[in-house]
């Protein structure tokens, strides 16, 4: 893993795990979980599409606490494909 990379750490997977259990939920809180899971030790990134989710679940003022969390976790694996940054 290189400095850029980012990892689902274990709490961010149990509170993943809390989210998914949860019978309140929303299936969008449910969604994030999930994909925070499945970057759980693995070297799989965000796509575009699940941070579009991460990002309308930290402005949806009724998300848990929880969810929350886990989309600014989400936000921060997400990778930008054939986007390359302009040297200063």
């Amino acid at each position: 893993m290189t400095a850029q990379d980012k990892a689902t750490s274990d709490r961010v997977a149990h509170l993943a795990a809390i989210v998914l259990k949860r019978s309140a939920a929303s299936k969008i809180e449910k969604e994030l979980a999930a994909s925070a899971l499945a970057q759980h030790h693995t070297t799989k990134h965000t796509s575009a599409a699940i941070g579009k989710v991460a990002a309308h679940i930290l402005g949806d003022a009724h998300a848990c606490t929880e969810a929350k969390e886990l989309a600014g976790s989400v936000l921060a694996q997400v990778r930008k494909l054939n986007k390359t940054l302009p040297q200063r």
